[in-house]
């Protein structure tokens, strides 16, 4: 524990009176060259958001603090700026502060509500926000909602979210393994698996094509070499790579064990791509990040990262 706490004392970025909404409109007005579609960073954080409930180690200690540390859970917004159009990935916790900041920075020009979310698996961190939908809060009529097929049923069996489906607050839309579905202007989407912890249902990964760009969307994967893909193919197969960045290394969780939570560390994956050219290693923004992880808090840490030709994806930033 001492360690733990000695990790997460260096290296603290002492900055911010700056709110947090402020720091993301820096970041997305710093990214305004992006193509159309595009896609905007709703949130880095893992499940549990940074700074996490429960943590009053140094490393939550100034997020507690300062708006502009806080994180929100992984989540990307896809945007078609031709047909006013636009996409949730993920339904996390942060739900209503993530729909507020697309708000902001996209200044009102779309919707209030996507056209549709799109969510990988039933781990809490990328499923909950639906309870926003619901008749408690914005009693929404028919939201549709594109999950694999156990993500279907997990949600079609289980109250409360079984009460917005009879309610048709949402609608399942079904999505298969190795298939890929139309949205706008030659927009697609392909959905593959990964394997994780699938206690509920199996884990999705997204590619998300459009005529500029293609994203490749990973935020939880237990180890690369576990994958019937390639992933150093994979990244080489599109223009951006947001890949599963939970933890920088295996000591972060003093007292439990790292491997009944398997995520491939930022190292692994960098090692990976050691061999690769710039413009390859480039494209991986890593994402997900668990309030352990140094990358979030300890600027060594994130100038290695940076160094070695890679990103740490920014909250706010447009790609």
């Amino acid at each position: 524990m001492k360690a733990q706490e000695s990790n997460c004392r260096k290296g603290l970025i002492r900055i911010s009176l700056i709110p947090l909404l402020l720091f993301a409109l820096l970041n997305f007005s710093q990214a305004q060259s992006h193509t159309n579609p595009y896609i905007i960073v709703l949130g880095t954080a893992q499940d549990g958001g940074y700074p996490q409930v429960g943590c009053t180690k140094n490393c939550c200690d100034l997020a507690w603090k300062y708006d502009s540390l806080k994180r929100y859970v992984v989540s990307l917004a896809l945007v078609d700026s031709v047909s006013q159009k636009w996409w949730l990935f993920e339904a996390t916790p942060d739900f209503k502060y993530q729909l507020q900041l697309f708000r902001e920075l996209t200044k009102q020009k779309y919707k209030y509500l996507p056209e549709g979310i799109f969510i990988t698996h039933a781990h809490i961190g990328h499923y909950t926000g639906l309870m926003e939908l619901g008749r408690e809060v914005m009693d929404t009529r028919e939201m549709p909602v594109f999950v694999l097929p156990r993500m279907a049923s997990f949600l079609q069996k289980n109250g409360p979210w079984s009460q917005l489906i009879r309610l048709k607050n949402i609608i399942i839309h079904p999505l298969y393994t190795d298939s890929v579905i139309a949205l706008e202007n030659n927009i697609s989407i392909e959905t593959f698996t990964v394997p994780h912890r699938d206690e509920y249902s199996e884990t999705a990964g997204f590619r998300i094509i459009t005529p500029q760009k293609k994203y490749l969307f990973i935020p939880d994967i237990n180890k690369w070499d576990k994958w019937d893909r390639k992933i150093v193919a994979e990244v080489k197969n599109v223009d951006v790579a947001f890949l599963d960045g939970t933890f920088y290394s295996n000591n972060e969780l003093p007292g439990r064990k790292i491997e009944e939570v398997p995520h491939p560390f930022i190292p692994e994956t960098m090692e990976l791509f050691k061999n690769e050219d710039a413009a390859t290693r480039s494209k991986i923004y890593f994402i997900h990040f668990n309030h352990t992880n140094p990358v979030l808090w300890d600027k060594e840490i994130r100038a290695i990262v940076n160094v070695k030709g890679f990103h740490i994806s920014a909250q706010g930033e447009g790609l």
